[in-house]
């Protein structure tokens, strides 16, 4: 089994995320407007994961990573991708939003382009980041520095912890789970999945079962 960081891991649930828009956007009953809030109702989940997730790089991930030898200046070149990806993110809100009203064909077309770019801009600098940096999370990963990386990104309440999880997990494959899962209680992440996971369960995952 090939050992990956948890970063490596929420990269995997974005790509798959990813790939199940524009699988669905490019299958779109023209008309159908449950389907658009559905693709609605898991877009804002999306958007949500993926702008806490860019924030969380910035403000924690990247002074943790400079400590233990990353340069500056491939930091700066990561935040300058992710304005990329904001602006393609921005403008796949923006098609989303109106699909959700009008549920036509026309704008699903639409929409199925700005997600294509948001796709593309994404995992561009996606595989640039883990190029770059997945080597550094693996090797300094019991770092003091690192450790402490972790602690605060776990500093979240179990509402946004229990959606993050059950979202994150949702398609993972073994490796996946495993970097997700170690150094987690079992019945600690029984809990915060069971119970506050409930709400990514009921309303986004059985969008992708549709």
């Amino acid at each position: 089994m090939v050992e990956m960081s948890m970063n490596r891991a929420i990269h995997a649930a974005i790509r798959r995320d990813l790939r199940r828009f524009t699988e669905a956007l490019s299958t779109f009953p023209a008309g159908d407007r449950q389907r658009a809030e559905q693709l609605a109702t898991a877009w804002a989940n999306f958007e949500e994961q993926l702008t806490h997730h860019h924030e969380g790089e910035h403000d924690i991930a990247w002074p943790a990573l400079e400590s233990v030898g990353v340069s500056h200046e491939l930091l700066l070149q990561m935040d300058a991708e992710h304005e990329t990806m904001t602006t393609a993110l921005n403008a796949a809100h923006t098609s989303i939003a109106t699909l959700r009203t009008t549920a036509t064909s026309e704008d699903a077309a639409f929409a199925l382009a700005a997600m294509r770019e948001l796709e593309r801009v994404t995992v561009q600098h996606l595989e640039h980041e883990e190029a770059e940096i997945e080597a550094v999370y693996l090797e300094k990963k019991n770092s003091a520095e690192l450790k402490a990386m972790g602690r605060e990104f776990a500093k979240i309440g179990p509402s946004q912890g229990g959606t993050f999880f059950a979202w994150v997990t949702d398609g993972a494959g073994p490796e996946e789970m495993t970097a997700i899962t170690s150094g987690i209680p079992k019945p600690v992440f029984t809990v915060i999945t069971g119970i506050f996971g409930r709400h990514y369960r009921k309303t986004v995952a059985p969008v992708w079962r549709s």
